[in-house]
Order: structure tokens, then C-alpha cells, then sequence
């Protein structure tokens, strides 16, 4: 079981950054690759961005590339999602994900957080 508790969701004005935290309860969590996911209200859930266990390897969504930006600590289990030039179209609450598999980590990942707001005003 990996348990995610994601953090650092909030009101932001069009243009403004966050940067949102998933710290995972698993010791190898070198093992997992990592993932956000996002989902605004009447929409389905879509994929953010995703990581590699070792870090080596990014996947972004073509709406967030150049904006987000996906990285990991693996000494202290946690990644994090920076987010700049954000848009109210970013508006959604976002979920941490993890999965042994990267093949998975970016449609059915196994472990999911329970999620954080983050909402952009314009």
C-alpha cells in the first residue's frame, strides 16, 4: 500500500504559480513512478504529468507543457508539481498518483491521494 497527501492547492490569480506536494508513505518510493492528475467540475479526470521512479523521465499533457513542471525527492518520498503562467482553465482539484509500473502511471495508476483545489481566478 502506498499511501499520497498531496498539499499547497489554493486561490491564485490568472498568471500566478503554485507549486503543489505529494509526500507518499512508502519507503521504496524510488520504485514508483509518480503522477498528477487533475478534474474540474462536470469534466473527467485527465492526466497533468508523471515521473519515473529515478527521475530520468517526464510526460506532460500538451496543455500544460512549457507551464508545469514535474519533479521528485526521492530522500524525502515527495513530489512536486510547479505551476506557473497558470489560467482559470487550470482551475481543478489535482491528484497525486503512484504506480510500479510506468506504462501505467499516465492512464490507471494503482494509488491515488485524495486530492487539492487549486483555483485560478481570472
Amino acid at each position: 500500500q502506498v499511501q499520497l497527501v498531496e498539499s499547497g492547492g489554493g486561490l491564485v490569480q490568472a498568471g500566478g504559480s503554485l507549486r503543489l506536494s505529494c509526500a507518499a508513505s512508502r519507503r521504496t518510493f524510488n520504485f514508483y513512478a509518480m503522477g498528477w492528475f487533475r478534474q474540474a467540475p462536470g469534466k473527467e479526470r485527465e492526466f497533468v504529468t508523471a515521473i519515473t521512479g529515478n527521475g530520468a523521465a517526464t510526460y506532460y499533457a500538451d496543455s500544460v507543457k512549457g507551464r508545469f513542471t514535474i519533479s521528485r525527492d526521492n530522500a524525502k518520498n515527495t513530489v512536486y508539481l510547479q505551476m506557473i503562467s497558470l489560467r482559470p482553465e487550470d482551475t481543478a482539484a489535482y491528484y497525486c498518483a503512484a504506480d510500479q509500473f510506468t506504462t501505467r502511471i499516465r492512464t490507471t495508476p494503482e494509488y491515488w491521494g485524495q486530492g487539492t483545489q487549486v483555483t485560478v481566478s481570472s
